[in-house]
């Protein structure tokens, strides 16, 4: 274990915070490494997910962290949120990855987005972790074409409305309470005619297909969903009809400026654990870190971990004001997808070299290096691939341009 000196000292590192901030920060790692990281091989090893964590995380304050408190929350902003996303992943990016579809996707959407009843309603209860909370955008044969392929319905009968249809790849949603469903109300609108809807797990027609088996993050809960007659009240309308387009384009951008911390987490605990390995591991009876050729993917690593955490920093205090709304289009747009496409390929890059530093051992299934390793992939994939992050830069680079008729 690393002494509190390295990665759990964070005023060296914090460039860019400013006092409170940086005292979240510690809070958060030492609360990863005293009871996220214990909980880090099993999850990895069975897909096992711990029941009793969630209320843990709420006890210790850390959930709720940009709702005002007369909700249960912290009443703080999204870079706060981000360093408590940074803490967790160094420790446990499983748990990181279940807090952060939790805390943003679902609780902080419902709260920019509810009315007062739906607030005091869901609010409470996911703050203080006794709920789980979940966001179901993603369908079978559409991806990155979220909105424009979507085929999950929802219409109004009465005072209910009927959800039909399915999601897949769904965080937290195998044992999640509370669901933030997008659903197409008006099919000849496309993209405009798509709502959004709370649902409860206990709700008729509603029920978790499977839970799916994953490379990385093994042990936050992944799983299809499925919406067969599903009925919910009327008053669970999140929002407006038709307008579930704005809560999505606003959200996937605070979305996109979270995973980054996220990467940001595992990077550092990945130069930790190198650096301990170069220094520790000899070879020709020296310290492998003596090589000039270690050195140099140390080096390499440190440089990426030190410009994500710039880049991520600087991303997230620019989203922090971001209105309902706001997100999908413009300097916020493109920055947050820049921050998302450098940090997951930093973090991809990092891992590379830190498991050729690690060799034979960093090759191994259990060790800890490797559990990162398997990590990475999912970052260039997750909120819009590294494809669709550069055509959303260059959309908004070239967006004056001139265009043949």
């Amino acid at each position: 274990m690393p002494s509190d000196a390295t990665i759990g000292d964070n005023r060296p590192l914090a460039f860019e915070l400013d006092e409170d901030q940086t005292a979240i920060l510690d809070q958060a790692d030492r609360f990863g490494r005293n009871e996220l990281h214990p909980l880090s091989t099993r999850m990895d090893e069975e897909e096992w997910w711990p029941e009793d964590i969630f209320p843990k995380i709420g006890d210790a304050g850390f959930f709720g962290v940009t709702i005002p408190e007369q909700y249960g929350g912290a009443g703080l902003d999204l870079v706060s949120a981000g360093v408590v996303l940074q803490g967790f992943a160094r420790w446990n990016h499983a748990l990181a990855l279940s807090w952060v579809a939790h805390d943003n996707l679902c609780a902080n959407n419902i709260y920019r987005n509810a009315n007062e009843e739906q607030r005091r309603k869901y609010l409470p209860d996911l703050c203080s972790g006794r709920k789980i909370g979940a966001l179901g955008l993603t369908e079978p044969g559409a991806g990155s074409d979220a909105l424009g392929s979507m085929r999950t319905t929802a219409r109004r009968e009465g005072e209910e409305w009927v959800l039909n249809g399915s999601k897949i790849y769904i965080t937290n949603g195998p044992v999640a309470d509370v669901l933030l469903v997008y659903a197409k109300t008006d099919k000849d609108k496309g993209a405009k005619g798509i709502s959004a809807f709370i649902v409860e797990k206990d709700a008729p027609g509603f029920k978790v297909a499977q839970k799916l088996e994953k490379m990385g993050y093994r042990g936050s809960q992944t799983g299809e969903l499925l919406f067969e007659e599903c009925r919910i009240p009327a008053e669970n309308l999140l929002g407006e009809v038709d307008n579930g387009v704005s809560i999505v384009m606003s959200g996937l951008d605070l979305e996109r400026a979270m995973i980054s911390p996220l990467c940001l987490g595992v990077a550092e605990r990945a130069l930790e654990l190198s650096v301990e390995f170069a220094q520790t591991r000899r070879q020709f009876g020296k310290p492998i870190g003596s090589f000039q050729m270690v050195q140099s993917m140390l080096a390499d690593i440190y440089v990426d971990v030190e410009s994500m955490r710039a880049l991520t920093y600087r991303t997230l205090a620019a989203a922090a004001p971001l209105e309902v709304g706001g997100g999908g289009r413009g300097d916020i747009h493109k920055l947050t997808a820049a921050s998302v496409m450098f940090a997951a390929e930093a973090c991809h890059r990092v891992l590379d070299k830190a498991v050729q530093i690690h060799g034979g051992s960093g090759y191994i299934w259990e060790s800890e290096i490797n559990r990162l390793f398997r990590s990475t992939k999912l970052l260039e994939i997750g909120a819009g691939t590294t494809e669709v992050r550069k055509m959303i830069i260059a959309g908004e680079l070239l967006k004056d341009m001139p265009r043949d008729d």
